[in-house]
């Protein structure tokens, strides 16, 4: 079986996120998401609209997702990739580069993003601030 993790806040749902899970999946069999916990995007400087549990429950309801686990600090991936046997670490490509250094421990894909969408222009869109 081929393990695939990824990472990310996924605050505001929207088909870019969709499109990303689907594209980690069909790299591999299951699917590990790392969710950001409110904690860690405060010390991000991020505020989400969605609580974490809220946010988790929705990540848990995609068909692509098998495992949703909490994402507690930066450093963590590393023991993540041991504990969960993952083959394939996957991130959107405007974090190219930034995680290369686990090419030690797995497979390191980035894929391009929905151009047209973010959580960030959301946020702009209806005036909310995401760093408040």
């Amino acid at each position: 079986m081929k393990r695939v993790i990824t990472y990310g806040t996924f605050d505001l749902l929207h088909y870019g996120h969709i499109n990303l899970l689907k594209r980690a999946k069909e790299l591999g069999d299951y699917l590990i998401v790392g969710l950001s916990t409110n904690e860690f995007n405060e010390q991000k400087g991020k505020k989400c609209y969605f609580p974490y549990e809220e946010r988790k429950k929705l990540l848990e309801a995609i068909r692509y997702v098998d495992l949703v686990i909490p994402e507690e600090c930066w450093e963590q991936k590393i023991d993540d990739i041991r504990k969960y046997d993952v083959d394939i670490f996957v991130m959107g490509d405007d974090w190219k580069g930034k995680f290369d250094y686990l090419k030690d421990y797995c497979e390191v894909v980035y894929l391009s993003r929905t151009p047209e969408i973010s959580t960030t222009k959301i946020k702009q869109d209806l005036g909310l601030d995401s760093t408040k």
